[in-house]
């Protein structure tokens, strides 16, 4: 009996750690972000890299729960690889722990910061910085370092307090190894690549503006 004692108190244990390595704050806002079960908006792509040269391109995305994101264009859409996931779901897919890293200022803000740390080698990426505004249960930024493709710098941009979802996302990024974030490029692309094989990292930014958001939510 006592040997059974003290493996229940052992599962108890184990499972009190557990729920203490996720961040309380993080999970709230992916709660709210669960409650969403299907949405669609009209997408306005710009991008500025020094070697590509792209006219503002639009388009309309998809989002139902469980699936993957679709789009709907009339053109070819370069698309970032990072970006687009308004839902954790790309952070959040695998087993993780979070590190509180306390607060951060942003245009005269405090967000919390908190790091998310994969424990599962699936991950795409090794670790995740994330901004929250805790009082509106929202993302207000996230930095990214992916194990292929570089480093993100995701930075949202909301219209109203009362949304979950951004009217803007700014990303930034480094790529490694001539790793471009895209998917799609349309005929009218130039694409300069004697500046994009010059040796050193690539930077530069994707400016994604979304409007008529169409929502279904549980909440």
């Amino acid at each position: 009996m006592k040997k059974i004692g003290v493996i229940i108190l052992f599962q108890f244990l184990c499972i009190g750690l557990s729920a203490q390595l996720v961040d309380a704050d993080l999970l709230k806002v992916k709660n709210r972000l669960d409650s969403i079960l299907s949405f669609s908006t009209q997408l306005k792509l710009e991008v500025d890299i020094s070697f590509i040269n792209m006219p503002v391109k639009k388009a309309q995305m998809f989002y139902t729960k469980g699936k993957r994101v679709k789009f709907s264009s009339d053109d070819f859409v370069m698309l970032p690889k990072r970006g687009l996931d308004f839902s954790l779901n790309s952070l959040l897919e695998y087993s993780f722990i979070t590190v509180d890293r306390g607060v951060e200022i942003r245009n005269g803000k405090m967000y919390k910061a908190i790091n998310i740390i994969p424990t599962d080698k699936r991950a795409d990426f090794s670790i995740a910085t994330v901004l929250i505004d805790t009082k509106l249960k929202r993302v207000m930024e996230t930095e990214i370092n992916t194990k292929k493709d570089g480093t993100y710098l995701l930075t949202l941009q909301y219209n109203t307090e009362a949304k979950i979802l951004p009217d803007k996302v700014t990303v930034n990024f480094e790529i490694e190894k001539i790793r471009i974030p895209i998917n799609f490029m349309g005929k009218d692309t130039e694409l300069d690549r004697k500046k994009m094989k010059a040796a050193g990292t690539k930077t530069g930014a994707i400016y994604l503006t979304m409007s008529n958001y169409q929502i279904k939510s549980v909440l």
